[in-house]
Parts: structure tokens; sequence; C-alpha cells
């Protein structure tokens, strides 16, 4: 058995059996990727795919254990790597990050500012999107850890730390009828089209259910990844919007008015997550600590070696969590 037909592996399966696209992904040949499959179909003893033909059609139970164990031996070969790499130069390199609009647009870019220039020869690589976009990313493995807000069933064996909490806000254009409440409410709210960020596509959002709990219906005009999008349709009128409070600007958005809405919606979390087992490089512990400064190294470590996110969550039981 070889580190290689592992590799090919686990290509074949994250590209969802197609054996032409995970060749063009390990910059080899599709027969190369068939012959050595099939070699350690043979010397394991079974059958690691369901074929139609040709064609890979799933993988069977034995398969998915082979594939569990094969992801793990292969996060230690690169975990090597990185301790090696890290030994030799710890201060180049390359991080992978994958977040959602807002962090990148809002929350972002003064911790980046500072971590660019400490780390000049670090190439940087922000990926971001939707939750169900970083999930797919982080799936394959294709960025070192995530920056999101909730949905955390999303990534199955990720540690998740805690960086702050924040709540959703209300955005109208100025001499709106909502600003001349005394105090918002879900009925109020439910009067108006609302204009908000998307709803994941694996799993129930908590503003439906929230208007569901309180036997009100949520008229949705639009939906978008990006707070800035949010703003643009409000301002053409097209409904309410209900986005992070941290992606207001007083100045730029001086044409719109900001509604304090914490008493109709529960914080929300933000976390760093990445693949349990992963060593860190020292770089990007550095880029985490920058980003929520009570994740310092002795933390993070501490909770790669605890067994669940239950226990990891009781690592940060008396740190005061900041609210923006």
């Amino acid at each position: 058995m070889k580190l290689n037909q592992l590799r090919y592996l686990i290509a074949v399966v994250q590209n969802d059996f197609n054996i032409t696209n995970a060749a063009k992904k390990l910059h080899t040949s599709q027969p190369g990727v068939s012959k050595q499959i099939k070699l350690l179909e043979d010397e394991l003893g079974f059958p690691l795919f369901e074929r139609e033909g040709r064609n890979l059609i799933a993988i069977t139970d034995a398969g998915r254990e082979v594939v569990e164990r094969a992801l793990r031996i292969l996060e230690e070969t690169q975990n090597i790597r990185r301790l090696s790499t890290d030994a030799a130069d710890s201060d180049s390199g390359s991080l992978a990050v994958g977040t959602t609009h807002t962090q990148a647009r809002f929350v972002l870019p003064a911790t980046i500012q500072q971590f660019t220039k400490k780390y000049a020869q670090v190439d940087l690589h922000l990926h971001q999107g939707g939750i169900d976009y970083l999930a797919e990313l982080a799936s394959r493995d294709q960025v070192d850890f995530v920056i999101a807000t909730g949905s955390q069933q999303l990534f199955p064996g990720f540690v998740h730390l805690p960086c702050y909490d924040w709540c959703r806000a209300i955005i109208v254009p100025k001499g709106h009828p909502l600003t001349r409440d005394k105090q918002l409410t879900l009925k109020a709210l439910a009067r108006y089209p609302i204009v908000t960020y998307n709803f994941s596509l694996s799993g129930q959002s908590s503003l439906p259910a929230l208007f569901e709990s309180e036997n009100l219906k949520l008229k949705t005009a639009l939906t978008a990844t990006d707070a800035d999008v949010i703003k643009t349709y409000v301002r053409l009128g097209l409904g309410v919007g209900i986005m992070a409070s941290m992606a207001f600007d007083k100045h730029s958005d001086s044409d719109l008015a900001l509604l304090n809405a914490e008493h109709l919606f529960s914080p929300h979390r933000t976390w760093i997550g990445f693949r349990k087992g992963r060593l860190l490089r020292g770089f990007a512990l550095e880029f985490m600590k920058l980003f929520a400064p009570h994740l310092t190294r002795r933390r993070i470590e501490l909770a790669i070696r605890t067994p669940n996110q239950i226990e990891i969550d009781h690592l940060f039981a008396d740190v005061t969590i900041p609210f923006i």
C-alpha cells in the first residue's frame, strides 16, 4: 500500500467519484488513477466503490472506513511536513482562510492588515462565501481554518473555538415608518418584506423559525450572502433589511437608519474552526490570536488535545467573550 494510492482514493471521493476530475486535480492521467485504485482494491481484497460498468457510483461500507483512516494518515503526513517547514522557516508559507462576506468585509480587515505586516512572506488566501460553500471547502480540505457563525454541524470533525458574539440589527431608509416605533416587535416587522442573508441549504435558519414561533409569516423579498447587497436593495425600497449590526457604517450608510433589535434576536457567536488533529503552523496561531486575543497558543493547543466539543466549550467557560 502506497501513500499515493490513498491520495488517489481521497481525490476520487472528493470529486464525487469522477476519476477524470480527480486526475486533473492530481495532475496525472485518468488511467493512472484507475490503475492505482484497482491495485489498492486487489491488495485489500474487497471493492472500495460500487460500479455501473466502468463508472463509480458510490462508496462501499468497507470503502468508507478505509477513507476515514486514509484521511487521518494523510493528515498526519501533512502535519509532519508542516512541522518540518515551520522548524526550517517559521515566517513564510501559505495560509488559506474560509469565511463569510460579512467577516471578510467588516471584521477581518484590521486583523489581515496586522498579520500581513508581521508576516510579509506568508501568502494569505481568503475564500469567502455562504456557509454551505465554506462547508464544501472544508470537506475538501481546501482551507486551513474557517471563520463563521453557527452551523457547526456542517463541519464534522472540527474543533470550534469561540471568537465573539454579535446580534442582528434592522436597517431601513431614513423616515421609514418603523423608525417611529418606540420598540420594534416581530409583528411590526412581519408587515414588511424582508431583505436578509441567505438561509443555509442544509437545515432550518433561525430567522424563519423565530417568526414561526410567534405564528407570524416571514415575507422574504430577497436573500443574499453579502451585507452590502442587502443594503443596496433596502435603499431601492425592496424591503426591510436584517443583517449583522457590525456591517453598518455610520458614515457610508448615513442615508439608512440602524434600529436596535437585540430584544428580538438572540446573540450569535462567531467561531474559528479547523480539522481536529491538524498541526497549525505558528503564523496560523498568530492570525487567530490577532482576530480573537483570548485565543492564546496555550488555549488553542489545549483545545486540540481535548476529546470533544463539549469539553472544549468548558475550557472557555471562564473567558469573557467580547460582544461587538
